[in-house]
C-alpha cells in the first residue's frame, strides 16, 4: 500500500519537474516554441522553401526569376537570380518603425560578389530601404569592404559637405583604404625622400588616426585587404611625379606583402620582379595581389610563399575586382580590362577611347570602369564590348568606386570631386574632398563604407574625409560563412542590425520624421543596387513594429 502511494505521490511531481525544466529550456533557447511576435504586426512572411508565396492573409506574392527552391531555402546564382514582390500599400513603411528577418546562408570561399538581400528603394527619388552584404574590390587598389553588412534607409537626403575626418601623419596621398575587424585603415604615402615611408593608421571614430607604424622602408603603403582575420598591406615606391608632383627621389623600393599581427608587421616576403604592390583582392579563399609598375600578378599560397601567375599579354594589371566567377583586372598600358579564370588570362576589349583604366565596381549585378583620359565610366556587356554610362563632368579620370545606400559613386581627377550615378549617362557631383591650390592634380582615390558613411581619401593633402546619404548602420566585421539570422530595425529615430539574435550595430540617432521611405518600387529579393545575392536565403519577414531584442532571439533557429 505504502510503495503504491509513494508511486502515485512521485511519478506526477517528476513529471511536472521535466515539464518545468522544458519550458525553461524552451524560453531560453531561441528558435523553439511559437513566434513571441504578435502576429497583427507581421506584414507579410515568405518562407521561401518550395515558391515565393506570402503565407500570410495579405497575400503579397512574389515573382521569382531563376530561383532554386529548396528544403534548405532559396539558392541564388548571384547572377541572374532575384525575386520581385510587386508594391502594395501594405509595403509602404512610411516614417513608421518596421522590422526585417531572414536566415542566410553563405560560402566560406567566394569566387563572387555576395550582394544584396533585401530592398524597396527608387534610385530616382532616393527613397527607401537597403539590406546589403558589403563586398567592393577594384577601390582603386583596394579590397575595401569585404562581407559586411549594411542596413540604410533614404529619402533622397545627403550632408551638404564631406567631413573632413583629419590628415593622416605627413600623409600627401591616402593610396588604400579597408575596414577590418570594426575598424577603419588607411595607407599612405608620404613623400618624395628615403626618409620618407609610407604609413598604416588606424581610425578612432572621432577623427583621429592611430599610427601603426611604416612595414617598411618604402614611401608607400598602397594596396589593403582584410584576410583570414588579418589586415594584409602591400608596400611600393610610389612615384609622384604621376600624379604632378615633384620626382621621387627614393630608392627604397617595395614589393612586398605584410600582415598585421600583435602589434607588429610580419614580413610575407619580396615578390621577384616588382618594386610595388598595387591592389589585392580575394578569390576562391586566396589572396591575391598585382605589381605596380611591373606587368605581374601573384597569389599567396602561406608563409612567405607566392605563386606567379604572369600578366595579360605583358601588359600590367592594375585594380583586382571577383565577378561571377573570374577575377578581372584593370589595364595600365591601354584601356582595356582583362580577366582571370583560375589558370589564364584573356581579353574583354576595349572601353571607349580609354588609355588606361583605373577601377572596378559592381552595380546593380554588372560590372563597371572608371576610365583615363576622358573621365567615363563603362558597363560591360558581355564578350568584348563594353558601353558608357557617361562622363563624370569634365574629369580626366576616374578611381576609387564604391556603392553606398543604394547609389554608385566614384572619384575623380584633377579636381578630386565625388560624383553619384543617376543612371541614362547622368553623374550628379556631392562635392569635393581635397582643395590644395596651385597643384596640376587633386585625386579622391581610395573610398570605403565604414560605420555607416562613405570615408574617400585624397591627394596631395594626405586627408580622409565622409559622407552620409540618407542613414546608415554598417556591420564592420566580416559576416561568418554558414546559415546565418539577420535583423534589420527602425526603431524610432535609429537603425539597428542583430546577427543570431545579438545586436552587432546601432546608428547614431536621427529625425524620423524627416525620412520618409514611401515609394512604389516592389520589394526585391536577392537583388538590387549592388548585386545580385549569391547563397541561399530563406523565412523573409517583415513587420510592421520595431522587435525587441527577445522578440529578435524568438526568430532565430538552432544551428543547422
Amino acid at each position: 500500500m505504502s510503495s503504491r502511494t509513494n508511486q502515485t505521490v512521485y511519478r506526477p511531481v517528476l513529471w511536472c519537474s521535466g515539464l518545468v525544466v522544458l519550458i525553461l529550456v524552451m524560453a531560453i533557447r531561441p528558435g523553439f516554441g511559437t513566434d513571441a511576435v504578435p502576429a497583427t504586426h507581421l506584414v507579410g512572411h515568405w518562407p521561401l522553401i518550395k515558391d515565393a508565396q506570402d503565407v500570410t492573409a495579405s497575400k503579397l506574392h512574389g515573382r521569382a526569376l531563376n530561383v532554386r527552391f529548396t528544403a534548405e531555402g532559396a539558392v541564388f546564382d548571384g547572377r541572374t537570380s532575384q525575386i520581385e514582390v510587386p508594391h502594395q500599400a501594405a509595403l509602404e513603411l512610411g516614417t513608421r518603425d518596421f522590422s526585417l528577418s531572414l536566415q542566410i546562408h553563405t560560402a566560406a570561399e567566394l569566387d563572387d560578389v555576395l550582394g544584396d538581400l533585401v530592398n524597396k528603394f527608387d534610385p530616382v527619388s532616393r527613397r527607401g530601404v537597403n539590406l546589403s552584404i558589403q563586398h567592393h574590390a577594384g577601390v582603386t587598389g583596394s579590397q575595401a569592404n569585404y562581407r559586411q553588412l549594411h542596413f540604410g534607409i533614404d529619402q533622397g537626403r545627403q550632408d551638404k559637405e564631406w567631413k573632413d575626418e583629419g590628415r593622416l601623419g605627413n600623409a600627401i596621398f591616402v593610396h588604400c583604404m579597408a575596414v577590418h575587424d570594426g575598424s577603419l585603415y588607411a595607407g599612405t604615402v608620404e613623400g618624395w625622400t628615403n626618409k620618407d615611408q609610407g604609413h598604416v593608421y588606424q581610425y578612432d571614430g572621432k577623427g583621429s588616426w592611430k599610427d601603426l607604424g611604416a612595414p617598411w622602408k618604402s614611401n608607400g603603403v598602397t594596396a589593403m585587404a582584410s584576410f583570414n582575420g588579418h589586415l594584409y598591406v602591400g608596400v611600393s615606391r610610389v612615384l609622384l611625379h604621376y600624379s604632378g608632383l615633384a620626382p621621387t627621389t627614393a630608392h627604397h623600393i617595395g614589393g612586398k606583402v605584410f600582415r598585421y599581427e600583435h602589434g607588429k608587421w610580419v614580413d610575407l616576403g619580396q615578390l621577384l620582379g616588382v618594386d610595388g604592390i598595387n591592389s589585392m583582392a580575394i578569390f576562391r579563399g586566396k589572396l591575391y595581389v598585382n605589381g605596380f609598375y611591373q606587368p605581374a600578378m601573384f597569389r599567396y599560397e602561406g608563409g612567405t610563399q607566392w605563386t606567379s601567375l604572369g600578366s595579360p599579354d605583358g601588359m600590367r594589371p592594375e585594380a583586382l575586382c571577383v565577378y561571377n566567377g573570374n577575377l578581372y583586372a584593370t589595364g595600365y598600358d591601354e584601356g582595356a580590362v582583362y580577366r582571370f579564370d583560375g589558370e589564364r588570362w584573356s581579353r574583354t576589349g576595349t572601353l571607349g577611347d580609354a588609355t588606361q583604366v583605373y577601377g572596378l565596381v559592381i552595380h546593380q549585378g554588372q560590372l563597371l570602369a572608371g576610365t583615363w583620359p576622358n573621365g567615363t565610366v563603362y558597363r560591360y556587356a558581355g564578350d568584348d564590348k563594353w558601353v558608357s554610362t557617361g562622363r563624370l563632368g569634365t574629369a580626366e579620370e576616374v578611381m576609387g568606386p564604391n556603392v553606398y545606400n543604394g547609389k554608385l559613386y566614384a572619384g575623380t581627377l584633377p579636381m578630386a570631386e565625388i560624383f553619384r550615378y543617376d543612371g541614362d549617362e547622368n553623374w550628379k557631383s556631392v562635392g569635393r574632398v581635397d582643395f590644395t591650390e596651385d597643384v596640376m592634380y587633386r585625386r579622391a582615390w581610395s573610398m570605403a563604407v565604414f560605420n555607416g558613411r562613405l570615408f574617400s581619401g585624397t591627394l596631395p593633402s594626405g586627408h580622409v574625409r565622409s559622407f552620409e546619404a540618407g542613414k546608415n548602420v554598417t556591420y564592420d566585421r566580416e559576416l561568418p560563412s554558414g546559415w546565418r539570422h539577420i535583423a534589420a530595425v527602425r526603431e524610432r529615430d535609429r537603425l539597428k542590425l542583430y546577427i543570431d539574435g545579438e545586436l552587432v550595430a546601432q546608428s547614431v540617432e536621427f529625425a524620423a520624421d524627416q525620412l520618409d521611405i514611401t515609394n512604389d518600387k516592389p520589394l526585391s529579393i536577392g537583388s538590387g543596387p549592388h548585386d545580385h545575392f549569391f547563397g541561399k536565403l530563406k523565412d523573409l519577414r517583415v513587420y510592421s513594429k520595431a522587435l525587441s531584442p527577445a522578440e529578435v532571439r524568438s526568430l532565430v533557429k538552432p544551428p543547422q
